[in-house]
């Protein structure tokens, strides 16, 4: 029997600000799931949703969407994590069947099911960074599904403005061995001095051979955005302010950063994995996606 506190604890990590954000992302993977030309596929994501009361209603499926891909929401918002999924997870595929690196890390891993969904070679271990609350959450419904992972998959319930490293290195992590990490869509929310930080540590704790993706938001002003259509329908629909609880201050040059500490790194708008994949969604007038950036690096051997 899955105790009631844990349960109700883990509900309310993910039902409020940011927390909900991980709810809307599992629905996007859902619908996207469910798609006759899917990107990706998580038998997991709607079981999530179901599980939270406040995203009980939230549509799995693209036919539970009365204007379908023309909803700004649930067609064109869903759609560009459904890419993003895709193009993350064969990031993380590619770099860990390439060798030598068998210890993954995700930071602000969310309701991500990477570790029971996709083919992880043999020894690898997958380490989830997150808030207890949200792993909690995430716990209770793998658990009721009895899911099974398919790498060794190491929970670290720990908010990250926290000692993380103490408690990653605690867990397992190998400080000598080479490394993935993995930031997808934390580093907006965060502001500029903890994104600064994170990528320095990631830098210190990576050895070469090492490899790292993450997101980022270049505008230089967030509000030029706030009525285009995927903010203004999130809000409406699902009563998620993603302006908000967006960082509004000056990003830092993270790429930049990294190549000057001995790393490559290749900086790409979503929208060229739409033109590679045929799916997707595309520039439009008043984008809110406009900024948005996917960042892939890895850093030389010695």
């Amino acid at each position: 029997m899955v105790d009631t506190a844990r349960r109700n604890n883990g509900v309310e990590g993910v039902e409020g600000g940011i927390g909900l954000t991980a709810l809307l992302v599992a629905a996007s993977r859902a619908i996207e799931t469910h798609r006759h030309d899917s990107l990706a596929r998580d038998v997991y994501a709607e079981h999530f949703v179901r599980a939270a009361p406040a995203s009980a209603d939230w549509p799995v499926r693209i036919q539970q969407v009365p204007d379908g891909d023309a909803n700004p929401l649930w067609g064109r918002f869903a759609r560009y994590f459904g890419l993003r999924t895709r193009v993350l997870d064969d990031f993380l595929l590619q770099s860990v069947h390439a060798g030598p690196p068998r210890q993954v890390v995700l930071l602000g891993a969310g309701l991500d099911s990477r570790a029971f969904r996709l083919d992880w070679p043999s020894g690898c271990v997958v380490f989830e960074i997150d808030k207890p609350g949200v792993l909690d959450f995430k716990h209770d419904v793998l658990d009721g599904l009895s899911a099974t992972s398919k790498a060794a998959r190491v929970p670290i319930p720990i908010d990250l403005r926290a000692d993380w490293v103490e408690a990653l290195i605690g867990a397992g992590f190998d400080t000598a061995a080479p490394s993935i990490w993995l930031a997808e869509g934390l580093l907006f929310y965060l502001p500029i001095t903890a994104e600064t930080y994170l990528i320095d540590t990631v830098d210190r704790l990576s050895t070469g051979g090492s490899a790292l993706a993450y997101e980022v938001k270049l505008e230089k002003d967030l509000l030029e955005y706030r009525d285009s259509p995927l903010y203004t329908s999130t809000q409406q629909q699902i009563g998620i302010d993603l302006l908000n609880l967006f960082d509004a201050g000056p990003r830092p040059d993270s790429a930049g950063d990294l190549e000057g500490r001995g790393w490559s790194t290749s900086v790409h708008t979503p929208f060229d994995f739409t033109r590679r994949h045929g799916r997707g969604p595309l520039p439009e007038p008043n984008d809110a996606l406009e900024g948005n950036r996917w960042v892939f690096a890895n850093k030389f051997r010695p």
